[in-house]
């Protein structure tokens, strides 16, 4: 199994960064039910106000070649446009784990 780990730093303001940050985390979350490749995922807002990243999401896949399968996926395709003119950073850890 891999876990998919990818952290988003969102520009705007506060409102702003809020709000596209929902439309994403509730687009995430149906794509279980949309990817089979796609075991589970879950999706957090950051509510600490000192730190710098807004979003974090784990996706749980069997391989790194379903991960490939879940990114070009059209529905993970969408939820990512949400994102569209607002991401300011990604960073990803994708890994192995029993």
């Amino acid at each position: 199994m891999v876990k998919h780990i990818v952290c988003f730093k969102l520009s705007g303001s506060d409102e702003e960064r809020r709000e596209i940050a929902l439309r994403f985390k509730n687009a995430l979350m149906e794509l279980p039910s949309k990817i089979d490749v796609l075991k589970s995922m879950e999706v957090g807002i950051n509510e600490n106000p000192s730190e710098d990243w807004d979003v974090v999401l784990t996706a749980v896949v069997g391989s790194m070649d379903d991960v490939e399968i879940y990114a070009k996926h059209p529905a993970h395709v969408a939820a990512a446009s949400i994102l569209a003119g607002h991401k300011e950073s990604r960073a990803c850890v994708d890994y192995y784990f029993a």
